[in-house]
């Protein structure tokens, strides 16, 4: 895939692999787009190899796997480093996921899962040491997702 647009496969085969890449096989998703299996399997390398769609990951349940903790860290950190520290606060163990924000000062937005309160301090402390600032801490109760209904086709 060079500069092309995405055309209506591609958006058919991302929307249904957002849905649930682990049971959605090729040939599912060319019954559905009314083509053969290969050419999806086909469009599925290109768009890995264009760096499109860049992995397949579970939905981990942490509380059933007895992480009860699961938080947001807000940090601001200086413009010039946020990049490099919001890299390095992903080898903090127990952070999952690090989101760089644009705009305003709390620009560094970490998940972390703990055990206990205890995991959550060491969390916190090894962000500060790295020179990102704690703002604040939200513990997250539940979380929603969903596949981009940009990609839904079938929805235009």
């Amino acid at each position: 895939m060079s500069e092309e647009p995405l055309d209506d496969l591609d958006r058919t085969i991302i929307y249904c692999l957002q849905e649930d890449a682990r049971k959605t096989s090729a040939s599912e998703i060319a019954e559905k787009a009314d083509v053969s299996a290969s050419t999806v399997r086909n469009r599925i390398r290109n768009l890995e190899e264009s760096g499109i769609l860049t992995g397949y990951r579970p939905e981990v349940n942490y509380e059933a796997a007895s992480y009860q903790l699961q938080t947001l860290i807000v940090c601001t950190a200086p413009i010039p480093d946020r990049e490099e520290l919001a890299q390095r606060a992903l080898e903090v163990p127990g952070v999952v996921a690090v989101r760089e924000v644009m705009t305003g000062t709390e620009n560094v937005h970490v998940e972390a899962i703990g055990s206990d309160s205890d995991d959550l301090s060491r969390i916190g402390r090894d962000l500060d040491e790295l020179g990102l600032e704690v703002v604040d801490e939200d513990l997250i109760r539940n979380e929603y997702e969903r596949a981009f209904h940009g990609f839904d086709v079938d929805e235009f």
